[in-house]
């Protein structure tokens, strides 16, 4: 009997090693996913020698709600750890999938989730190579969990890395901040803002090579997910042992996010992105490096926002729009909790 992908659920069976499970991953995942190294069907996918330097990283993703507006749990789990190899300066081209499934999830909505995975895999140019599927008794799951690891190639001469920022550099933006985690919260709160709120989850490989290809000298990429860009640049901060001074008015904020903060007393610099990356780069090809940015559709809006400086504190600072500086510390608790 075929797998009842419009009505079926998800049994305790699917998870237990069995003829179930089986069927699961040959009609559901080995068929969405199909490619030859998953084909092989062994424990681990064998597969070709690489050149160069291994770039590996792993992310778990355990968004609520599963689907919102630009996108869902499976987009996010394969554009979340493409980017996060390729700010590493590497291309990413394969992905290890897991997922852990709760009993009585429809089948036909785990569909949809492989399907959006498909696409995403397909449009940033990776493989997902081998995988595992668990079952969790209802009510100890949250539908489906996904963990991820991705593997890439290092561009020859590349080192990127947070702690090379040097005071002088410059700080660069790609986009406007703030959309993935607004997106989430007002779909899971049911609110309605006068715009579309649309979380930017992308794949971010071609915009980076670009950039790589453009010639600047290049220190440091980070993508700004959770506790978004005050607290990736915090981190880059305590890496390199410098202090980053930031311009409020240069920060893109797209009015409907702005005015979604405003209402819920949040931050945009502290809300989650899934489709945006800080560059830092040195001062002279600041310039140069932001054309480039520009030209791409993900870098369109790209902007320069701060540069570093001589600190022995270490801190985030922004000289605000009336004139006066804050300091962007890091975040005590967090603000939008399971938003990735």
């Amino acid at each position: 009997m075929k797998l009842d992908l419009r009505n079926g659920r998800v049994e305790m069976g699917h998870g237990a090693g069995g003829r179930a499970m089986a069927q699961l991953i040959a009609e559901l995942f080995a068929k969405l996913l199909g490619n030859d190294y998953l084909a092989q069907g062994d424990d681990g996918a064998v597969l070709p020698a690489l050149p160069g330097r291994l770039v590996m990283s792993t992310d778990s993703h355990v968004v609520s709600p599963l689907f919102f507006p630009g996108g869902d749990i499976g987009s996010l789990a394969v554009n979340g750890t493409v980017n996060d190899v390729t700010v590493m300066g590497a291309r990413p081209l394969y992905l290890a999938a897991a997922f852990i499934l709760e009993e009585g999830y429809p089948l036909a909505e785990l569909r949809r989730i492989v399907e959006s995975m498909a696409r995403a895999a397909l449009a940033a140019g990776v493989l997902v190579v081998t995988g595992d599927t668990k079952v969790v008794e209802k009510g100890k799951g949250d539908g489906v969990f996904i963990s991820t690891t991705g593997v890439g190639v290092a561009r020859e001469g590349v080192t990127l890395s947070g702690k090379q920022a040097r005071p002088g550099d410059s700080i660069l933006l790609s986009g406007s901040i703030g959309e993935h985690g607004t997106a989430i919260l007002s779909q899971r709160a049911g609110l309605a803002f006068d715009a579309s709120i649309v979380s930017d989850c992308a794949a971010l490989n071609g915009l980076v090579e670009a950039m790589l290809d453009s010639g600047a000298e290049l220190r440091v990429l980070r993508d700004p997910t959770r506790g978004g860009l005050a607290s990736t640049l915090n981190e880059l901060a305590q890496q390199s042992a410098a202090g980053m001074l930031l311009d409020e008015a240069a920060i893109p904020v797209i009015p409907a996010v702005a005015a979604a903060c405003e209402f819920l007393g949040l931050d945009p610099c502290y809300v989650a992105n899934e489709g945006k990356l800080v560059a830092i780069c040195a001062a002279r090809d600041a310039d140069r490096l932001l054309e480039v940015m520009r030209r791409h559709p993900l870098g369109q809006n790209a902007a320069l926002i701060g540069e570093v400086i001589a600190d022995s504190h270490a801190f985030v600072q922004m000289t605000t729009r009336i004139g006066g500086r804050r300091i962007l510390d890091w975040l005590s608790g967090e603000q939008l909790p399971r938003i990735c």
